[in-house]
């Protein structure tokens, strides 16, 4: 029998090459998937899953035990106490060991191991991530990031001079600055868009791109949760006005994506893309792309392929040599989600912002710039002094308390993201809202020279 070694921190394994095929198609169950990775870790996970059992969310989203034991499922840092899982988050320990493992196998015949074994994995990863996006396998590409997703459609469709798009202030840099580029190349128009923050108000912000469409709009460009407060748009809504009126509607979904609990059909999306590496936990620099099936012939590939207008959603993940070991271990991040639970997920990210946000609230000058109402925010959160830099209460955090936290500044927007995750514990936002009371207490620093 042909076999192969899978190296974990407890033992050294070796399974057949037919499982482990199976564990990279997605064939096997999510526990014996884990058990091929981590026997131990499997045995711990039914444990505490039978803890939940009967369990309402709101009541699974403070059992501290439980979290507890996804807190030991990743490998946190005891020196830093880490709240920017907005920008990119870690893996669980399961994953690490899951694309370890793939890397290995990559290196013993590299061209053969990766283009000849692993790469036929792809069509099970994508039918499972289709069933988790709720969509058609044939309408999901595989790719690295939200940014090259969202730049092949950006760039892949057919738009001519004098043809208008709608998209926000507040939307991410760089699909902004994509917009610009076909805006100066091509000479299509950008009609801009702002979003008060926070604005919890559905009609309202609807009303905001509804007034900018015009007879010459094609494209309304929507990102679900704005990366500067973490505030979420009504995207189901707009999109429906916006199809009502003859537009197509593209969604950024890099932030919202595994952070809650939906599917792409909810968000009136004719194409979609996502960061897998934010809020899903899969390896770093892995994405995917959804386009409505009868659609992806409208766009062009953005990279060289044989049929660049074709039908077949495979045209976008002509990318070359890439790392087959992370995209393979994208499965497992999966399996690791389904696990824990979407709605469940969703509900302990809310109560951990819900937890330091009402503390926080009641300091001195305090200025929160995400929406209260669950509907409008979850894990995310931007919050400031008045008087104080973003850069001076990052600074001071990190001096003091060892939080490490981002710094965001647009428009009127001055303040520190602090996203947690499911790994966050109670006892680290309580050493959050320590360091920020200190601040409120302290007068503010000379501003920085501009």
């Amino acid at each position: 029998m042909d076999l192969f070694l899978i190296f974990n921190q407890n033992s050294k394994t070796m399974i057949d090459r037919r499982n482990f095929l199976l564990a990279t198609a997605g064939s096997l169950t999510a526990l014996d998937l884990f058990s091929t990775i981590d026997k131990g870790f499997t045995k711990q996970l039914e444990k505490n899953l039978n803890k939940l059992e009967n369990m309402s969310l709101d009541a699974s989203a403070e059992n501290e035990d439980f979290w507890g034991w996804v807190r030991q499922s990743y490998t946190v840092s005891p020196n830093i106490i880490n709240l920017n899982n907005g920008g990119v988050s870690p893996q669980a320990k399961v994953v690490q060991d899951a694309h370890i493992r793939f890397y290995q196998y990559s290196n013993e015949a590299p061209s053969y191991y990766m283009w000849r074994i692993l790469d036929q994995g792809r069509e099970g990863l994508r039918e499972k991530l289709a069933n988790l996006c709720g969509v058609l396998p044939e309408e999901i590409a595989i790719n690295r990031n939200a940014t090259e997703g969202l730049n092949t459609v950006i760039f892949g469709l057919n738009l001519k001079a004098g043809d208008e798009v709608v998209l926000s202030t507040f939307d991410y840099p760089n699909m902004m600055n994509a917009w610009k580029q076909r805006e100066k190349r091509d000479k299509i128009k950008l009609v801009w868009i702002n979003i008060p923050q926070p604005l919890e108000d559905e009609k309202a912000i609807v009303k905001l791109y509804q007034d900018a469409i015009t007879s010459k709009t094609k494209i309304v460009h929507i990102t679900h949760m704005i990366n500067w407060t973490g505030n979420f748009v009504p995207t189901k809504a707009i999109a429906d006005m916006a199809h009502a009126k003859g537009c197509e509607v593209i969604v950024d979904g890099a932030h919202s994506f595994a952070q809650i609990d939906f599917k792409i059909e909810d968000t009136g999306a004719d194409y979609f893309a996502t960061a897998l590496h934010k809020w899903l936990g899969a390896p770093f620099g892995t994405g995917l792309l959804y386009i409505k099936k009868e659609k992806i012939k409208n766009i062009w590939a953005l990279l060289s392929s044989v049929d660049p207008d074709g039908g077949d959603i495979k045209k976008f993940e002509s990318l070359g040599t890439r790392s087959f070991a992370a995209e393979m271990a994208i499965g497992t991040a999966v399996e690791f989600h389904n696990i824990i639970g979407g709605k469940r997920k969703e509900a302990r990210l809310r109560y951990l912002k819900n937890y330091w946000t009402e503390k926080a609230v009641k300091l001195p000058k305090a200025k929160l710039f995400t929406a209260v109402k669950p509907e409008f925010s979850c894990a995310v959160a931007t919050f400031g002094f008045e008087g104080w830099q973003a850069q001076q209460i990052d600074a001071k955090l990190m001096e003091k308390h060892k939080v490490h936290c981002v710094s965001m500044i647009l428009e009127k927007v001055n303040g520190v993201r602090i996203a947690p995750n499911v790994y966050t514990n109670t006892q680290d936002l309580d050493i959050l809202v320590k360091g920020l009371t200190e601040i409120s207490k302290m007068d503010p620093p000379p501003a920085p020279p501009k």
